[in-house]
């Protein structure tokens, strides 16, 4: 069950009707420095970069995913987003044109049920900084 009630089953399945849906488009907030800060840390979904909507999308579609890591526990070690328990955060590979390894940038998102997040962040600096999605 989501932790946030009436409100999270509601949130879930407005995201599941949206997504199969005519369009899509969650948000996300950044978390930067040393603590989160949703106030300054925000990234609009259309704003995004066209692979980051996709793999965005790829998440509430429960995949396929392109790389191995794609859904794997991220572990929160620079703990630059909200505290939680050890499996709550998955990490995604947003892929960077040109880019022969897996790149710097990421989706990272926050919930017990992968294709249903609390919340998802995104990162163009391998971790260095977070910017929570939202609409």
């Amino acid at each position: 069950m989501l932790r946030n009630g009436w409100a999270g089953w509601r949130l879930a399945l407005t995201v599941m009707l949206t997504v199969l849906g005519a369009g899509f488009s969650p948000v996300m907030v950044q978390a930067k420095g040393t603590g989160f800060d949703s106030r300054t840390a925000t990234v609009v979904f259309d704003e995004l970069p066209v692979q980051g909507r996709k793999v965005v999308k790829l998440i509430y579609q429960g995949g396929p995913f392109k790389y191995d890591k794609d859904g794997s526990v991220f572990g929160n070690r620079e703990k630059l987003l909200p505290a939680s328990n050890r499996s709550y955060y998955r990490e995604y590979t947003v892929q960077t044109p040109g880019e022969r390894s897996r790149g710097a940038r990421r989706i990272v998102c926050g919930g017990f049920v992968p294709t249903m997040p609390d919340a998802c962040y995104y990162t163009d600096d391998h971790y260095a900084s977070f910017r929570r999605i939202v609409q």
